[in-house]
């Protein structure tokens, strides 16, 4: 049969799983916006008054268990953001409060990369997201850990440090729309694929990060990621 395709197409981007040698295909990157209440102070927002609202990076823009990222260009501003992310392994549309967790194949924790500069210029011309967010090397993430595993994680301390001094620490808990939330709500938008990823909102602290620095990065006692900025 000949071949349909008029290249061959690359493999899927994809996250090892933890304690196994099998790989968890990536479909779509989905972030939620603004889910702590001092990160957005920070960013000048009120969450109190409004619902989610999500944007997205591009699947190859995963790094896997991090490692080496480029710095990207276009950019004097590179910023870390850390979050806990949702690997989803069932799929579906307008799930219900009450049955999201049963979507949710595991958990991870992932850096938000955003070209700061580039972002606030797009907030301030009313323009899109996507060159400050979905860029190249813009998601190292961690290997995936199944819930059959690790249960649902409802709380647990994430930290970011960069050489060493601490900028976030915070909790899980703290964010103000919790995984079921998240997933109900975001399959009323879009139908949500086994192999979606969802990156759940950092908080506050987010800064830049230079060439040369390492970020070390921790959730709870059986995560952590580290990623150096070349």
């Amino acid at each position: 049969m000949p071949q349909r395709y008029v290249f061959e197409p690359p493999a899927p981007p994809s996250l090892p799983i933890a304690g196994s040698d099998q790989l968890f295909p990536i479909h779509r990157i989905y972030c939620v916006g603004r889910n702590y209440v001092a990160h957005a102070h920070e960013m000048g927002g009120d969450p109190e008054r409004e619902p989610p609202f999500f944007f997205s990076k591009p699947a190859d823009a995963i790094v896997p268990q991090g490692g080496e990222v480029p710095y990207p260009p276009k950019t004097n501003r590179l910023h870390f953001e850390l979050e806990m992310v949702v690997a989803i392994g069932r799929g579906g549309r307008d799930i219900p409060l009450d049955q999201a967790l049963a979507h949710v194949y595991g958990y991870a924790l992932g850096i938000d990369l955003t070209r700061r500069d580039l972002q606030e210029e797009a907030k301030q011309m009313r323009r899109p997201w996507d060159m400050s967010k979905g860029f190249d090397h813009s998601a190292p993430c961690t290997a995936i850990h199944p819930a059959a595993a690790i249960g649902h994680p409802d709380r647990g301390r994430i930290t970011l440090a960069v050489e060493g001094e601490i900028k976030q620490d915070s909790d899980i808990a703290l964010m103000i729309w919790k995984t079921p939330e998240i997933v109900s709500y975001l399959s009323g938008l879009v139908c949500l694929q086994p192999g979606d990823l969802i990156m759940t909102g950092t908080p506050e602290g987010v800064g830049p990060v230079e060439r040369g620095q390492t970020m070390d990065c921790t959730f709870g006692k059986w995560d952590r990621l580290q990623v150096r900025i070349v």
